[in-house]
């Protein structure tokens, strides 16, 4: 089977962002993000997708978060369309409940080759630790146009921001990691009735 690796590199005048992703990997991740709290969120996503994920990221936060975070998503999701190609073989689909303490977080992916996308989950807090919690909407946004996918997410009995945000990116990886698993039964196959993703 191919490697499923892609590096992409994004430079505009308010960020400059180099990364490489590799679905058969490990969970390792080598990450240098200004912003400490998404570097870390980044790094959970890399484990739980079992994903290897190499980040350099530069961008103008001294005016806002806002640039630097879409952009991560844009460029993560355009390594995830990269990698899965023509999406032969694919799972396409995949789902995870996940618990983390008293939050319940509900995640599904179709990389149908069509964007849609939705978000119920709302913050108490304006941030945690350097990162605004509203860009958690945004990074995902940006990912789901960028990756040409269906992504839903939602989340439960939340108390606290640190752990809903972090029980979205680990069942969002989660997810993910059945969406790009190729199914051996049909690895030569478009799993689409249209034949064509």
């Amino acid at each position: 089977m191919t490697k499923r690796v892609a590096q992409i590199n994004r430079k505009t005048n308010e960020t400059d962002i180099s990364l490489t992703l590799n679905l058969e990997g490990t969970g390792k991740s080598v990450l240098d993000v200004p912003l400490g709290f998404l570097s870390h969120m980044l790094s959970l996503f890399a484990v739980n997708g079992g994903f290897d994920l190499k980040v350099r990221a530069a961008g103008d936060i001294e005016v806002d978060e806002h640039h630097l975070t879409e952009d991560l998503g844009i460029v993560l999701g355009q390594a995830f369309a990269r990698c899965l190609g023509d999406k032969r073989g694919i799972n396409r689909f995949g789902f995870f409940i996940l618990p983390m303490d008293e939050v319940l977080a509900t995640v599904a992916v179709d990389f149908a080759g069509r964007y849609a996308f939705g978000f119920n989950s709302v913050f108490s807090r304006e941030k945690i630790g350097d990162f605004p919690t509203e860009l958690v909407y945004d990074f995902w946004q940006a990912f789901a146009q960028n990756a040409r996918a269906n992504l839903f997410i939602k989340t439960e009995f939340v108390r606290n921001d640190h752990h809903q945000i972090e029980a979205i990116f680990k069942a969002t990886a989660r997810a993910m990691k059945q969406a790009v698993v190729i199914d051996p039964k049909i690895k030569n196959e478009i799993p689409s009735t249209k034949g064509v993703i």
